[in-house]
């Protein structure tokens, strides 16, 4: 046998052993059921990736629901773009930054007001996505009760998928998730002094 021929042999043998054990899990997994994903992290892409279940969603024929936390610009190409397909219904409900701001009163007025659009979207059936962008953030500011939340997001349409976004998600939050994706840098432009580009940060 070559060397070849015995590295092909290794590489099938692997693969079978491998395929066998993705398909055990595969037919283990047998529920239907609505999923809450949280992104979390100091790293890139959180909301990004929020955002790129929307094209899957609504590719499915599914309607969406996005709710925005703490960010209060309307010229990102994410909304820009979302807004005007059939199916989305994108609410921007923060005003900024938490240290642009610097009013925790009217910071805690909007995270409740943004919670209230979030929650009839929650029970709303016919949405088959909600996606609560830096949602994290006013947990993690105490702008909102983690414990109420956390029961709404619970007691949401029983097919429907929600993703919560931002920095600090509370462990309780984690607990009650489904799946957990922490974000980690490694190396952000930023710190290299090159500002936010349109279409890369916003």
């Amino acid at each position: 046998m070559t060397e070849t021929t015995d590295k092909d042999a290794r590489h099938n043998a692997r693969m079978a052993r491998k395929k066998a054990v993705v398909d055990e899990k595969i037919a283990r997994a047998t529920r239907e059921q609505g999923v809450l994903l949280v992104n979390t992290g100091n790293g890139k892409g959180k909301s990004s990736a929020g955002f790129g279940l929307i094209a899957r969603a609504l590719g499915h024929g599914q309607q969406v629901g996005v709710v925005q936390f703490i960010k209060g610009r309307s010229d990102t190409g994410e909304e820009a773009f979302w807004r005007r397909q059939p199916g989305v219904r994108w609410h921007v409900m923060g005003e900024g930054f938490t240290w642009e701001t610097q009013d925790r009163q009217r910071d805690i007025e909007k995270a409740q007001a943004a919670w209230a659009v979030a929650r009839e979207m929650l029970a709303d059936a016919a949405i088959g996505l909600v996606v609560l962008d830096e949602l994290n953030i006013a947990l993690k500011y105490g702008y909102l009760d983690a414990d109420t939340v956390i029961a709404d997001l619970q007691a949401r349409a029983p097919m429907q998928h929600a993703v919560v976004t931002g920095r600090g998600a509370p462990p309780a939050l984690i607990d009650a998730a489904d799946t957990v994706t922490e974000m980690r840098p490694e190396k952000h432009a930023f710190a290299a002094g090159i500002q936010a580009m349109p279409g890369m940060e916003y």
